[in-house]
């Protein structure tokens, strides 16, 4: 996007935007928002990723504290970093007006979730959490599905703001409840992901062509996201690059196996899948992409998909 880029009016007209957090997902979340039409003040904690946004999105973006916002929009990693964002010493809920509203759009606990917003509205500002589902891909191009979580007297007035970078926008319920079905949501997916990696594997074991095998998968009722959209071009093609890391997931299926321990569920398959990932996360590292979990079950089996 040049300064010379004819856009849409700005989807909250009067008001200003803070963007916090610049990474794989926040960044292209914000530059959603920027070619909307809206103009962002955006920081992040390298500062490097803040001026590369805004040399990318001249006009459009300056660097500076967020404490003049109507709205603060967090791309950030943890409930941890929230929570220091926050309420820390130099946190949103001291340099905000009453009135604004934070938009936490990252994987956080549900449980501080409900928290930070019962903290946040002793000072009068609002809390609505906004996480995403459909990885980088589907950021850059505007196709995220959004759930949220809040009142809503405080999600209708961003809608058009969440618009700007949504295909689909869902309103869970109250505060923590979109990152409760997010966190359930992203088992579901790990589930599917690790049981496609286990199918495959045996059936290349046995000697049947792997991409032969995903093929009768897609056609037959074993099809789900995994195989649809990650074996074939991230697994099979080998360049594991899904944009989401298996310790980011694995810090999801942990926060959606506590919901449930908390909610009082037993899950069986879950419980399963969590020490199974947790492992191959040990054995992987910090950085692998979440398909690289194949390889841990392909040494295992000694065999290669690709």
């Amino acid at each position: 996007m040049t300064g010379e880029l004819k856009i849409q009016p700005r989807p909250l007209p009067g008001m200003s935007v803070g963007m916090i957090g610049l990474g794989a997902m926040g960044a292209p979340i914000a530059a959603n928002f920027a070619t909307a039409g809206q103009p962002l003040v955006v920081s992040d904690a390298q500062p490097a990723a803040a001026r590369q946004f805004i040399d990318a999105h001249p006009g459009w973006a300056t660097e500076g504290g967020p404490g003049d916002c109507d709205v603060v929009v967090l791309s950030l990693p943890t409930s941890d970093v929230v929570d220091e964002v926050v309420l820390g010493d130099n946190g949103l809920i001291r340099a905000l007006r009453p009135g604004s509203t934070i938009v936490d759009m990252g994987s956080s606990v549900p449980a501080r979730t409900r928290a930070l917003a019962a903290a946040a509205a002793e000072s009068g500002i609002a809390v609505v959490d906004a996480p995403v589902s459909g990885g980088v891909a589907r950021a850059v191009v505007r196709d995220l599905a959004v759930m949220v979580g809040g009142d809503t007297a405080h999600v209708n007035p961003i809608r058009p703001l969440l618009a700007a970078t949504a295909r689909e926008i869902i309103h869970v319920g109250p505060a923590g409840s979109a990152h409760a079905a997010k966190a359930l949501n992203n088992l579901l997916s790990a589930v599917g992901l690790f049981a496609s990696a286990e199918v495959l594997v045996t059936g290349a074991k046995f000697g049947i062509d792997p991409s032969v095998l995903l093929a009768v998968l897609n056609a037959g009722s074993g099809r789900n996201q995994a195989t649809e959209t990650k074996i074939g071009p991230h697994v099979l093609a080998g360049t594991f690059d899904s944009g989401f890391t298996a310790s980011l997931m694995n810090k999801d299926i942990g926060i959606a196996l506590d919901l449930a321990r908390d909610c009082g569920v037993d899950l069986d398959l879950g419980a399963a899948l969590g020490q199974a990932w947790a492992s191959a996360v040990d054995v992987l590292g910090p950085h692998a992409d979440q398909t690289e979990i194949v390889r841990v079950l392909e040494r295992a089996a000694g065999v290669e998909l690709r």
